[in-house]
């Protein structure tokens, strides 16, 4: 590992300063990929800006339509949160099953979602439940920010400060695990608004995707029956030494089906 600058800015503005004064320099959130990165010289940053020392960007707000969490909030505590687990459970429940127990309480929402890993968890639920990502100098519809392989609509100076989730009438999220690093072979991220209904996809591609056929297929009848026999084009989809293409397509009815099983109960309950 190269040495570095370390910054640990206990205001917003200084640490958007310092990110804009130095173009090699990267954001430190909980660390889970880019301290290993580190380690491995696979990144030498000229400087690391720790953003723990930021207290606004920690916490789950309950706004009545929405529920607003902080970038620097972790996995473990969206998951524990009282006002996530009543008004959008199932993005509570995502956050569960990310990693383990270390990675969860380390971990921050706002660095999984700037990472933009093609395997992580977060992405599929800010992109399913049309979420709004919030910088230090915009707001970011879901739809306009993950655009690939670890890339993002962020500027190099930009610090992701929260993210806004609409409250659904229902959600779901079902994954299908790699049992080593439980990242996401495919996760599918379901949410029933009332008048309209998002999928989204993550670990099946080189980034997180909508499934337009199967939103329609729900629209009309909420119901894992609905989209039983829709099938994905493998076309696109990874193949590595986990899982072919093939495969992965099949997963994300499976997953799907599974999802809009745990919106249902959900909402039951």
């Amino acid at each position: 590992m190269r040495s570095f600058a370390f910054h640990q800015p206990d205001q917003l503005p200084e640490a958007v300063k310092l990110m804009a004064a130095d173009p090699e320099g990267r954001p430190l959130a909980g660390g889970m990929t880019l301290i290993p990165t580190l380690k491995q010289r696979l990144a030498s940053p000229s400087a690391l800006i720790d953003l723990s020392k930021l207290a606004a960007l920690k916490g789950c707000l309950d706004g009545n339509a929405r529920v607003t969490i902080g970038a620097m909030t972790t996995h473990a505590e969206v998951a524990g949160s009282p006002v996530v687990r009543k008004r959008i459970p199932g993005l509570a429940a995502l956050a569960s099953v990310i990693g383990d127990p270390a990675v969860r309480n380390r971990g921050t929402i706002g660095g999984s979602v700037a990472n933009n890993d093609p395997a992580a968890d977060y992405p599929a639920g800010v992109l399913g439940l049309a979420a709004t990502i919030v910088t230090s100098a915009r707001e970011i519809a879901a739809d306009d920010f993950f655009l690939g392989l670890f890339e993002t609509a962020l500027k190099p100076s930009e610090i992701i400060t929260a993210i806004r989730f609409p409250v659904p009438l229902a959600a779901g999220y079902a994954k299908f695990k790699a049992p080593a690093s439980r990242y996401a072979l495919v996760g599918v991220f379901v949410a029933n608004t009332g008048p309209s209904v998002r999928v989204a996809v993550t670990g099946a591609g080189p980034g997180v995707f909508r499934v337009p056929q199967m939103e329609r297929a729900l629209e009309q009848n909420f119901d894992p029956s609905a989209i039983g026999a829709i099938r994905i084009d493998a076309d696109g989809l990874t193949s590595d030494i986990h899982a072919d293409a093939g495969y992965r397509a099949h997963l994300v009815t499976v997953m799907a089906k599974r999802a809009v099983e745990a919106a249902l109960s959900e909402r039951r309950d």
